[in-house]
């Protein structure tokens, strides 16, 4: 072996030493790292085998693996070199580690094979036919882990679908494919498995998954309506993507009319949660707009309205009791307002009702807690648990609601609609000015509470302004 060997591996020593010191990439580092060792090792036994104290026999076998070794480390050099980002630290999408190894086995195959012929033809026949036979499992698998890199039906990070397992892809190799699953387990898939089972990808080509949940209805109740209700129900809803939810008549089934109802998520690990909020605001919603679920007809239930509960509306009446707008009101005339209101029941979440939107009637809490909140300030403005109430200004005004109001935990309601209010007033006009009086003082109070949370508030409203605009609002 020539002297000029060991300056040819001293230089790609060098060479591939200053390529890696130019790079950040880690992989890029860890490859040319493995290259500096061959070059190294490569330069080690030319010196030893044309200057060491080696026997003959030995120092031949030195010469003629190490053209094989110089080959295998220069195909790994421009490999890495040429295909890899040298200023990011990155993979590159078509060609990650497995393809890259592939096409470092294949290069180093060439060159032996071109001008190492006399060495390479010697054993590869024997040797094709051993590895063929012991590894056909194993070269299956490579080749399939080939083939779903290079056409990239999914990507680490996405969530799929093999073979009835959901899961997200955490790895792929060059013998199995690695998904985790929803409850964290992990998923060992062979590749030549992957390579015949159906994939369904959900992370492409948008990160948008459908979900369908489906209702039933009564009869009773338009579609229109319905449909209506259910739209309403799933505004706002965070765990959604800003899609309008579709909602569709599915069947008309023996008990029920069917609807399904179609929403758009872009974290598909949340399916089940998002299933659950969508079945839960329906249900409230359902209740709130009286719209029955019905029974399965299978079932034997007693069609008759239940009986009322003794107490329950003079129970109603006393709550009104503690609202210091309606404490001017006698018995008889909060009466008649509860009489003329309706109970709504809103889940933990909900939104009772939101900053902006028009209104015309206010609530007080039954049962429950209920969070006050405006878009420009941080934190809760006000709390309100039994008893509490809101929303009088829209009910007197209809100006649009100026705060958002959400469910803390299941609220239990009284809305107060401005006809229930405009008929009671109508039968006692006294009733106008004492409570605009309370309404404009309790205002007066909030506003400057508000001012310590947000800058820039309205000023306080006249009761001799507010007055007139409740008569004009009420057409009195």
């Amino acid at each position: 072996m020539p002297a000029s060997s060991i300056v040819i591996g001293l230089a790609l020593l060098l060479l591939t030493a200053g390529l890696r010191s130019a790079s950040i990439n880690r992989l890029v580092r860890t490859r040319l790292m493995g290259s500096c060792v061959l070059f190294g090792a490569y330069t080690i036994g030319a010196a030893l085998a044309e200057y060491g104290p080696l026997p003959p026999n030995v120092a031949q076998q030195i010469r003629s693996f190490n053209p094989l070794l110089l080959a295998y480390a220069l195909s790994m050099l421009i490999v890495i070199a040429t295909i890899n980002p040298w200023r990011e630290d990155r993979l590159p999408d078509r060609f990650p580690n497995i393809v890259q190894d592939t096409l470092v086995i294949g290069l180093f195959a060439i060159v032996a094979t071109l001008f190492m012929q006399e060495k390479v033809l010697a054993t590869t026949a024997v040797g094709a036919v051993v590895i063929g036979f012991a590894l056909q499992d194993t070269l299956g698998n490579l080749f399939s882990g080939l083939a779903i890199q290079i056409e990239k039906p999914f990507r680490v990070g996405h969530w799929v679908t093999i073979g009835g397992t959901d899961g997200l892809v955490s790895e792929v190799t060059w013998r199995a494919t690695k998904i985790r699953t929803k409850a964290g387990n992990f998923v060992i898939v062979p590749n030549s498995v992957v390579a015949k089972e159906t994939i369904t990808n959900y992370s492409e080509p948008t990160s948008y998954t459908r979900l369908e949940v489906e209702v039933g209805a009564s009869y009773d109740t338009p579609p229109n309506e319905v449909k209506t209700a259910i739209a309403q129900a799933l505004r706002g809803e965070p765990l959604l993507a800003d899609r309008e939810p579709e909602v569709l008549i599915a069947d008309f089934a023996a008990s029920a009319v069917t609807y399904r109802v179609r929403v758009w998520t872009t974290d598909f690990a949340a399916d089940m949660r998002v299933r659950d909020r969508v079945r839960a605001h329906i249900y409230y919603a359902f209740r709130r707009h009286g719209i029955t679920i019905p029974y399965p007809i299978q079932v034997q239930i007693n069609q008759e309205p239940a009986p009322a509960i003794p107490g329950d509306a003079e129970a109603r009446a006393l709550l009104l009791d503690d609202v210091e707008i309606l404490a001017s009101l006698t018995t008889d005339q909060r009466a008649q307002l509860v009489a003329a209101s309706r109970e709504q029941l809103y889940g933990a979440g909900q939104v009772i009702v939101r900053e902006g939107e028009p209104g015309a009637s206010m609530f007080v809490v039954m049962r429950g807690e209920a969070s006050v909140t405006i878009a420009n300030a941080e934190g809760e403005l006000a709390r309100h648990g039994d008893g509490g109430y809101f929303g009088e200004m829209s009910l007197l005004t209809g100006d649009a609601r100026s705060a958002t109001v959400t469910a803390v935990t299941d609220c239990e309601v009284i809305e107060i609609a401005s006809d229930a209010f405009r008929r009671l007033v109508v039968s006692d006009t006294a009733i106008l000015d004492r409570v605009t009086a309370a309404v404009a003082q309790r205002r007066t109070e909030l506003d400057q509470h508000r001012a310590t949370r947000v800058s820039g508030g309205a000023a306080a409203e006249t009761p001799h302004t507010l007055v007139a605009r409740v008569r004009r609002f009420l057409r009195l």
